[in-house]
């Protein structure tokens, strides 16, 4: 009897996403096993390929003379079955490559990681775990959800926490603490969990809080800062037994057999956006595993994105909000009373200066403001003409004081710079960057201990003393118990920009920050007034996600509806748009020319359509990117380069509408 083994392909090609069967030489039979890296002839060109064992059957859908099997790179099995499941799914999502998915889940061989594992101690378990119960919300409420694997939106405690040893606390973000107990609680019943989080400075904040009520055996990191060593033992480790994976978009791809609970904090943030192929959010792949394993899923923030409102006003997610805590104290400067003339139209109101001049006496005072730098840009001492690069025309920046101009988009310096419309040498700076502020606030508050914290300069903790932290939106420290005032500058510039998601993501960048004060701690939102401002004074941040929803139901903008992105040449995109005749809510949007070097004088149409037809409209959509893929194109003028596709599909692509 043949045994045939049946490989999907680490090739890009739309072509061929598929399963291929190929028979197993009596040699590899021990070793070649699901989930086992191999190698795989072609019959194209006579080429080898990489591969994945997905199963092992006995006899495959080839009638013909199969081709066996070139070698069994590694007996170790790095692709879970439930991973390929997920990588099948997400790519059919989003009418995608499977293999593309993979790239995303499994690193690179690394075989001293392989080594270890296999010459690990079988016998030795991981220490039990005793879970404590998940504080600030109604007794026994996140518990029971965790434990009949519920699915929730949930209201993130708004002030750090402290966890362990009263006698020496570790202090982490309300929504780390809660996250890490309920974590403990799967744990506690050898289920594993997996948890994602935007950035760095969020896994090291989950990582504390984690580690305080678990053991350091349980917890391994997916995350951008690993090497591929790194990524390959903790994926091989959380193959081994029950764990908490944690880390940035790759985490929700963590293998584990058993997976009691998977979980996003703060999912509207643009870092969980994967910009490589297929572009599936990482929200979406959460919600795709969470129906194939049946695990909890919760999303945890403060202000809630319209993607999770959605699935709320579903009634598909519940709603879980924290019992009898202090939310922050937030008061808008534009609502106050009794400022007149230049003092009304400050950039710090007097308000919000006398108290963080009395915060920053006995701790640590938080400002955060849009731009980075010294200025938010440059213009000419002489005309006021804006100052632009000489080489890619993107505008100048100064990063500090007496620095040599710079080009914000290239990095390009602008040595010797001439203002185009007076000829005149010098610049100066219009606006307040994070540099410009700490400078001025340095001389406002002498003896005061000024940091800085932005993308060039990032601090994950600064110690509670006296001090004025200035920190641009997403970049802000953590205080050990809490800032004692926190100041939110630039807010008509942050919502001045134009955008789909601006006040959704501008609301994200202000709860943060508030939450980032001590329990009762003022906040003051500067210059705003409005809605905004009075669900930030209510701490009532279901109520913009709601508006915002309702208005994009009424234009058929995401995510009310999903949204399909056709590129390519004009008679490739029409014979799309057609296929898809009868499937689209609304009229589609183009074609209209795009920029693309790859593909000259092509064109792009924008597809929606409702979510009850999301896997009629992704299969139609790939099978004619595997028609166009699959035809061979000449290029004018008898040039040999690879032709780029005729056809390129982007599935929920937010790019289209980030300027509206």
């Amino acid at each position: 009897m043949t045994t045939v083994a049946r490989v999907v392909l680490d090739s890009p090609l739309p072509q061929l996403d598929r399963l291929f069967d190929y028979r197993v030489p009596a040699e590899f039979e021990d070793d070649c096993v699901p989930g086992v890296r191999v190698k795989v002839p072609l019959r194209t060109g006579a080429r080898m390929s990489d591969g994945y064992v997905v199963e092992i059957v006995t006899e495959g859908e080839y009638p013909g003379e199969l081709s066996a099997i070139e070698t069994v790179v590694s007996p170790v099995p790095v692709l879970a079955p439930e991973i390929w499941s997920l990588a099948r799914a997400v790519a059919d999502r989003a009418a995608g490559v499977a293999s593309d998915v993979l790239r995303l889940a499994v690193p690179t061989r690394q075989v001293r990681a392989e080594k270890a594992w296999l010459a690990r101690d079988t016998t030795w378990s991981p220490p039990a775990v005793t879970p404590p119960p998940v504080t600030d919300y109604a007794e026994g409420a996140l518990e029971a959800l965790v434990a009949d694997h519920g699915r929730a939106a949930v209201s993130a405690v708004p002030h750090p926490v402290a966890l362990g040893d009263q006698d020496a606390p570790v202090w982490v973000p309300g929504w780390a603490a809660t996250l890490a107990q309920a974590a403990a609680h799967t744990l506690a019943t050898e289920q594993s969990a997996v948890i994602a989080v935007p950035d760095f400075r969020d896994v090291i904040d989950l990582e504390r809080a984690l580690l305080a009520v678990l053991p350091p055996e349980r917890v391994v990191r997916f995350d951008a800062k690993q090497t591929n060593g790194q990524r390959a033992k903790a994926l091989l480790q959380a193959r081994t037994h029950a764990v908490v994976a944690i880390g940035n978009r790759t985490a929700v791809y963590a293998p584990a057999t058993e997976l009691g609970l998977i979980a996003m904090w703060d999912d509207g943030d643009a870092s969980f956006t994967e910009p490589r192929a297929p572009y599936v959010h990482t929200r979406d792949v959460a919600l795709v595993r969470a129906a194939q394993s049946g695990a909890a899923l919760l999303f945890v923030s403060h202000a809630r994105s319209t993607d999770v409102q959605r699935l709320v006003e579903l009634h598909w997610l519940q709603e879980v909000a924290p019992h009898r805590v202090r939310t922050p104290k937030v008061i808008p400067t534009v609502q106050q009373t009794g400022a007149e003339g230049f003092a009304a139209e400050a950039r710090i109101p007097s308000s919000a200066w006398r108290a963080a001049r009395e915060a920053s006496q006995h701790g640590a005072v938080l400002v955060q403001v849009a731009s980075p730098g010294f200025g938010t840009g440059l213009v000419c001492a002489e005309c006021g003409e804006r100052a632009h690069c000489r080489i890619c025309g993107g505008p100048l920046g100064s990063p500090h004081r007496g620095a040599t101009p710079q080009c914000r988009f290239c990095g390009a310096l602008a040595v010797g710079f001439r203002c185009p419309t007076c000829g005149n040498g010098t610049v100066k700076p219009v606006g307040q960057g994070a540099q410009r502020t700490a400078d001025e606030l340095g001389r406002a508050f002498p003896g005061t201990r000024i940091v800085v914290a932005d993308g060039s300069r990032p601090l994950d903790e600064v110690p509670a003393r006296p001090s004025v932290v200035v920190a641009t939106r997403g970049a802000e420290p953590s205080v050990p118990g809490g800032y004692a005032c926190v100041l939110l500058l630039d807010g008509e510039r942050m919502l001045a920009r134009e955008g789909l998601r601006v006040q959704e993501d501008v609301l994200r960048f202000w709860t943060n920050a508030a939450a980032k004060g001590a329990p009762g701690a003022e906040a003051y939102l500067v210059g705003i007034g409005g809605k905004l401002a009075t669900a930030m004074a209510l701490w009532r941040l279901d109520q913009p996600a709601h508006d915002e929803l309702a208005d994009r139901r009424e234009l058929h903008f995401p995510p009310a509806v999903r949204v399909a992105t056709l590129t390519g040449t004009d008679e490739a995109v029409t014979a799309a748009v057609e296929a898809l005749d009868g499937l689209t809510v609304g009229p589609v949007l183009g074609p209209v020319p795009v920029e693309d070097d790859a593909a000259p004088g092509a064109v792009r149409a924008i597809v929606r359509f409702p979510y009850a037809h999301g896997a009629e409209v992704a299969a139609t959509l790939k099978a004619e990117v595997i028609r166009r893929a699959s035809t061979r194109r000449v290029l004018p003028g008898g040039n040999r380069r690879r032709a780029a596709p005729a056809l390129r599909v982007r599935l929920d692509d937010a790019e289209p509408f980030s300027e509206v």
